[in-house]
């Protein structure tokens, strides 16, 4: 027969948790240090992949390389492979405008997309564009 649980927080859902058991940490198990290598162990046992870097090799750095094509051709690492040069920033979108209110809608992608064209098209930001458009649509009621 099944062990008399009640008042132990067991399967009897009628009964209170009975958590007598339990008590805060004391000062000396909140400041005794961790083993790192046994923190490792239990990981890998666990099968956790580690966040750190991996390592590489000590190696030549990059800029110092001969590619594999120049190799055996007497070429010097000097004169390696130069390393790629960053992109240009690309020019900011917004501008400071005075408008601070958010509209959202939902439209087809294709409307989507002859809108951000004609925004683009003028080089008006989106509420830019909104505003042309509202005028316009103005301007045909009239």
């Amino acid at each position: 027969m099944a062990e008399d649980t009640k008042g132990q927080g067991g399967d009897d859902l009628d009964q209170p948790l009975n958590l007598s058991g339990f008590a805060p940490k004391t000062a000396d198990e909140l400041n005794t240090p961790l083993d790192a290598d046994a923190i490792r162990a239990a990981a890998e046992a666990a099968s956790f992949a580690s966040r750190q870097p991996v390592k590489p090799a000590a190696t030549a750095p990059a800029s110092l390389a001969v590619p594999e094509a120049a190799k055996g051709q007497g070429a010097e690492p000097a004169q390696a492979v130069a390393t790629p040069q960053p992109a240009p920033p690309r020019q900011p979108r917004r501008r400071t405008t005075g408008r601070n209110q958010q509209f959202n809608i939902k439209a087809t992608a294709e409307t989507i997309d002859r809108f951000i064209a004609l925004a683009d098209k003028h080089g008006w930001v989106y509420g830019e564009a909104f505003e042309h458009a509202v005028a316009a649509l103005e301007m045909q009621d009239r």
